[in-house]
């Protein structure tokens, strides 16, 4: 891997480093999309933060939305994303990586 690729991989994983990040991609993970207030309801924080967070995950590319009328959704908008969560949570249950 070169410097470059290495690079953008780092900040991959750079915005994915956050455990406020991953729970709000991981319940749109499961539910498909939200509303900023529901979204913020489920995972219990305010709106302004999440609105916050989401629109960090949109200029990565790894949420996009969608707008009826006055409301806005947002999805996963890259299947890598479902992937690599569920990699990590493997790795996260792996004895090795617990602590001890």
């Amino acid at each position: 891997m070169n410097v470059k690729a290495a690079a953008r991989l780092a900040e991959v994983f750079g915005v994915l480093a956050s455990e406020t990040r991953l729970r709000l991609l991981h319940a749109l993970e499961r539910n498909g999309e939200f509303s900023p207030t529901a979204l913020a309801d489920a995972v219990g924080m305010k709106v302004q933060a999440v609105s916050n967070q989401l629109q960090l995950l949109a200029a990565r590319g790894i949420v996009s939305s969608r707008r009826d009328g006055n409301s806005v959704f947002y999805r996963l908008d890259d299947p890598c994303i479902t992937t690599l969560l569920d990699r990590g949570w493997c790795l996260a249950e792996d004895s090795t990586f617990r602590k001890k």
